[in-house]
Order: structure tokens, then C-alpha cells, then sequence
């Protein structure tokens, strides 16, 4: 199916839906109501505001038109009440320039060739056909003539004539859409037959949308999930105005409602693709099941059924191994309620992986070096979380001397508070500087005696700049002059302190939430040219930023190369799914990878969960990125 072009937006079945805000005639004769329309629409934040545009004496016949009384009642209304609240051309204009100075896109349905004529000194980008006008040659042919797409709707018309009137349009090369429509104030749901919206799309092969005269927003909603590529729907000021059109559109708010869900459906939509988000994992430790032992079991004894149950949290081997660890034998001893590992039951039987990828680095834990295969990484990145203790380390590392460059993660929150160095209140940003400061005295007091380096050790940080409920971009300034002051306060002699690139829609403990700052190019970009900062460059993070904002991860990390001392690689997908391994997800590697082709500082392999059965995400992802990194 090919797109439509609809003014500066195309319309298809990968863009945004186009929404089409109908205000028609419920501004019943009056230029202020039509303004006052126009203004609901931009608050609703729809795409277009459309109105009706006819020379009654171009409609109808004149005797009808002089005398509406000569017809039967529902002629006679419809041609009064078209006399009582037309508008004049001066006053379309007017409406027209409203518009442009509202930043909505006008639009006017013709109903007669004259009117197609004076519209085209407004300059539409497009035309919109009402049902009526599905078989109305008369029209089509004229609005043929100005070479601008068209929108035709297919209400009281049968397939025959739909047919016949999609051939005329195939035969003039006419750029067409086609709107499912019940032309009845309001349709009965059982009438609307949504599902018509896919013969269309099948039998024709071009953009389908959705014109709804139902009441509520939820079929028109419907109608976006199916696929529609544009809907439109009539609203009024006040549904209990005197009108025919009134009773059955949508009151401000709910027009407003419509486009917002409409947006969230669109957005719920995503890809095919699978992966899960940081939030599933999280929950899924918390809340999933591993294999537990049931009764101790010795080493060399064969692990029977009895013996095994399965418990939380997911920090084990999966029940849907359960087959594969009864019958097998323990390679040491395991206590009772204990979390079975596949340490536990097996012998040096992983993939092995290769990997020529130079200052290779893995995330672990203090506690994690000695009982760890990590597979001879040239970089330990240590993460520190909030519960972890001077003292605590200190035992981790005693009587230890280790030969990696060091790499220190600072913790991103403190129990179930956020360390934010650009929090906009002082007490939280002096807090967020002492936990700071407590781990630059830790790494250099308590860890860097036991490192045979020769570098100062890196200290990855978060800048903070989280918000709740939405997004405040507005805020990114005043919240990077709060992280600017926050470094300023450090004590970092003998380390490297390197703020990292964040992405949009980080998880939190309770949810997901907000960032706000550090995630467009120029602007980290001129937070360090005036700080003298350096970074770590997050290639997940970035991809979500550049898929939440429309940049290239390409021209991204090209913008900030020149700052970049330290890297987190890994996958990423969607607005969210970050810390995917290499290949799984939207990342063109071999495309960034000659940006940091003269890079010779720690690559991190950062994959969710990387760490489990001895490293194995970590070593997949270096040997994979040794190809082209």
C-alpha cells in the first residue's frame, strides 16, 4: 500500500494516523463559533480542522432553494437550515488565515465544481469527497483537474458504485484514500462493520480510513488499531445545539480524548518484534520462579524428582529445565531451600566464545570475581548499589591484587530514592552529592589499592533529571545547571568521574518515568565544551533517544565521539528496550562502529542480565561486536 500525501504529512500504513477534526457546519452560520472550533481542534491537537464549503443554487434545485416548503420534510430541513448557516466567502477566508495563524491545517469539503473553484485560492493541499459525492462524476471530475489528493468517503454507496468510482479515479492517475463510512446521525454500532476497512485495503491497495458518525470514541479508536490511516469525526461546541450534525459529534473534551487515544493506541502498536522490557525484568526476578531444592543434596548424588521444587525469585535455573536437572548428578553440594545454579549440575559444558575485541569490559559485582568464569575481560566494571558497604568491600576485595583496568558504576538510586545530581531542589541535589562523594572516597581509599593500574579509575555516573508524570524538556537547562553545580562540588581528585548519556523512558523502582536531560546530542554536546566534562557514550541509551526523537544514532554519536572516554555497548529496540544483545535488536553496528574506529578506551559488553550462566550474554556480545568494533 503506497502513502498519500496530505498536505506537509503523508498518510499510510506506517505513519502516524491522520486526524481529521470535522467542525463542518456546527458553526451554524457564526465566524466566531467556527474560530471558536477551530481552537478546540489545536487544543485536541488534531491534524486538520475541516469545514463544508456549497452554492446552494449549485446543490439543489432553485425551486427547492427559493421555496424549501415545495420538498418533502427531511429536504426541507436540510436546505433551511443550509440557508440559515452558510458562511460567506469573505469569512472562509478569514477562517482560512485563522488557521494558518493557529497552525492547524485548513481543510473544506467541496460540494459543487463553483466552490471547488473559490477553494482553490485558499490553497487546500488536499480535497475531502462526503459520502454524497462518492458518485457525483460532476464533482470528482473538476476536483481531478486541480492534480491534489483525494479523500472520498464511501457512505451510503453499495461495492458496485465504490467499484465504479475507484476505476474513474484509476483511469484520471488520481493520488486517492478511501474512508469507511456509515452515513446515518448517529450509527448504531451493529451497522458499522469495521472489518469493511480490510476488503478495502485488500481490494485496492490504497490508504483506508475512517469516518465515524457513532457516538463516543471507542469504534473510532477501534478503527486506528485496525489500521486506519486516517479517521475524521464532526464535533461541536455543544451537542444540544439546534443542527444535524450536532447530536451526533463529539463535545471538546471528547474530541480531545479521542486524539490522545488514538496516540497511545498508535503507540501501543509497536513492531513484531519481541524483547523483553527492563520493567519485565525486573519483575520477572521478582516475582518468576527458578528451581529449588526441596532436601540437601550431595555432590555426586543423582538429583531425583523429590528433591527439586520450584520457588522466587528468578535468579536460578528456569522450571522449564526441570526434566534436565532431574536424572542429573550435583558437581557440589546443595543445601536445602537453595536456588539450584547451573554450577550446581554441570561441568564446564558452556559455549565457548572468542573474542579479539581489545579493552573488552564486563559488568559484576565485588562479591563476583573469584567465583566467575568471565572469560579474561581487559576491564571489571564495578557496580555499587545503594546497599552496598565500605566494609563490605573491603572483605570482597581483601588479600586480593587484580590486573584490569577498573571501571566503577555509581549507584542510581538509594533504596528506593533516585540519586539526582540536576534535582531542582537542594536537599535532594546534596544528597545525591554525598552518595557521590561516599563512592569516590570508597573507590579511591578501599578498591583502587588492590588494582594494578595505571589509569585513574573510571566513575560512571547518571546526571539524574527525572521527572514522574511527563516529560519537561523546558526544564533541561535549569536542570543541567544543577548538574553542573553538582560536579563542580565533587572531590574527584584521582578518578575519572564520566557522565553518561541517558535514554527517554528509564525503568525505576515503581515504574517507568521520565528523563529530561542528557540525551540530545548538541545539548550534552555544549554541556561539555563549557565544563570541560567527558562521557560515557550508552550506544542502548542513544538508540532510544534517537528513535524517541527522530535522530540518526549515526550523526549522534559522531556528535559526541570527541568527549567519549569510556562505552557501553549493547542493543536496543523500541522507546524502551534497552540492554539487548548484539544483534536482537535496531542497531546497525556496523554502521556507528567506524565513528569509534580510533577508540581505545573500555567497551563495556552491557547486556541485561549478561552476567548469568558465567557471563554468557557478555562473551556473546563481544564476540559479535569483535567484527566490526
Amino acid at each position: 500500500m503506497t502513502d498519500i500525501q496530505l498536505g506537509d504529512r503523508k498518510a499510510g500504513p506506517n505513519d502516524p494516523t491522520y486526524i481529521i477534526a470535522e467542525a463542518g457546519i456546527n458553526h451554524n452560520g457564526s465566524l466566531q463559533t467556527a474560530k471558536e472550533l477551530v481552537d478546540v481542534a489545536v487544543e485536541a491537537d488534531a491534524d486538520a480542522v475541516k469545514f463544508q464549503k456549497r452554492k446552494l443554487e449549485k446543490t439543489y434545485i432553485n425551486d427547492i432553494v427559493d421555496d424549501p416548503s415545495v420538498a418533502e420534510m427531511g429536504i426541507e430541513y436540510t436546505v433551511s437550515n443550509l440557508k440559515r448557516v452558510s458562511l460567506r466567502d469573505g469569512q472562509f477566508r478569514e477562517l482560512a488565515r485563522y488557521c494558518e495563524k493557529s497552525d492547524i491545517q485548513f481543510l473544506c469539503s467541496p460540494w459543487d465544481s463553483e466552490s471547488v473553484d473559490f477553494l482553490e485560492t485558499l490553497d487546500i493541499p488536499f480535497y475531502k469527497i462526503g459520502s454524497p459525492d462518492l458518485t457525483n462524476f460532476v464533482l470528482l471530475e473538476r476536483v481531478i483537474e486541480t492534480g491534489k489528493p483525494i479523500l472520498v468517503s464511501t457512505g451510503m454507496a453499495d461495492k458496485q458504485e465504490i467499484q465504479q468510482t475507484i476505476s474513474f479515479l484509476n483511469e484520471h492517475n488520481v493520488e486517492f484514500g478511501l474512508l469507511h463510512c456509515r452515513s446515518t446521525y448517529p450509527a448504531p454500532f451493529h451497522n458499522l462493520n469495521l472489518r469493511f476497512m480490510e476488503e478495502l485495503m485488500n481490494a485496492y491497495d490504497v490508504p483506508v480510513g475512517y469516518s465515524g458518525h457513532e457516538r463516543g470514541i471507542a469504534i473510532t479508536e477501534a478503527a486506528a488499531a485496525m489500521g486506519a490511516c486516517f479517521v475524521e469525526r464532526h464535533f461541536t461546541l455543544d451537542r444540544t445545539l439546534e443542527g444535524p450534525d450536532h447530536a451526533a459529534s463529539l463535545e471538546p473534551t471528547g474530541l480531545k480524548k479521542l486524539v490522545r487515544d488514538i496516540r497511545n493506541v498508535e503507540e501501543s502498536m509497536g513492531s513484531s518484534a519481541r524483547y523483553m522490557t527492563r520493567g519485565e525484568y525486573n519483575n520477572r526476578v521478582a516475582l518468576g520462579k527458578s528451581l529449588a531444592s526441596e532436601a540437601p543434596i550431595s555432590s555426586g548424588e543423582t538429583i531425583s524428582r523429590e528433591q527439586v521444587t520450584a520457588k522466587s525469585p528468578a535468579k536460578g535455573i528456569s522450571p522449564q529445565h526441570l526434566y534436565e536437572v532431574v536424572g542429573s548428578r550435583a558437581v557440589r553440594d546443595i543445601q536445602e531451600d537453595q536456588l539450584i545454579q547451573w554450577e550446581d549440575v554441570r561441568e564446564d559444558d558452556y559455549d565457548e566464545y572468542e573474542t579479539d575485541l581489545e579493552n573488552w569490559g564486563v559488568v559484576v559485582r565485588f562479591s563476583d570475581i573469584i567465583e566467575h568464569d568471565w572469560g579474561d575481560p581487559d576491564v571489571y566494571e564495578f557496580r555499587i548499589n545503594g546497599a552496598d558497604m565500605e566494609a563490605d568491600i573491603a572483605n570482597a576485595l581483601e588479600g586480593q591484587t587484580i590486573n584490569k583496568r577498573l571501571g566503577i558504576h555509581a549507584p542510581e538510586q538509594k533504596g528506593h530514592d533516585l540519586v539526582d545530581l540536576s534535582a531542582r531542589t537542594e536537599e535532594t541535589r546534596r544528597e545525591a552529592v554525598e552518595i557521590i562523594q561516599e563512592v569516590i572516597d570508597i573507590v579511591r581509599n578501599v578498591v583502587k589499592p588492590h588494582f594494578d593500574i595505571d589509569h585513574e579509575p573510571y566513575i560512571i555516573i547518571h546526571p539524574g533529571g527525572i521527572t514522574v508524570d511527563h516529560m519537561e524538556l523546558e526544564a533541561t537547562e535549569e536542570m543541567n545547571d544543577m548538574l553542573e553545580r553538582s560536579m563542580s562540588e565533587l572531590d574527584d581528585e584521582g578518578v575519572n568521574l564520566l557522565l553518561e548519556n541517558m535514554p527517554p523512558l528509564p525503568w525505576i523502582y515503581g515504574g517507568q518515568q521520565y528523563h529530561n536531560n542528557f540525551m540530545d546530542a548538541e545539548e550534552i554536546a555544549a554541556y561539555c565544551e563549557r565544563t570541560g566534562q567527558r562521557i560515557c557514550y550508552d550506544t542502548s541509551h542513544a538508540k532510544l533517544w534517537c528513535n524517541y526523537s527522530g535522530e540518526d544514532l549515526r550523526e549522534h554519536a559522531k556528535t559526541l565521539r570527541p568527549y567519549v572516554d569510556y562505552l557501553h555497548v549493547a542493543d536496543a529496540a523500541g522507546v524502551d528496550g534497552e540492554g539487548l544483545q548484539i544483534g536482537d535488536g535496531e542497531i546497525d553496528f556496523e554502521r556507528i562502529a567506524p565513528v569509534f574506529e580510533d577508540f581505545d578506551g573500555p567497551i563495556i559488553t552491557e547486556i541485561w542480565r549478561g552476567h548469568e550462566r558465567r557471563g554468557e550474554g557478555f562473551k556473546k556480545a563481544a564476540e559479535r561486536l569483535s567484527d566490526v568494533f
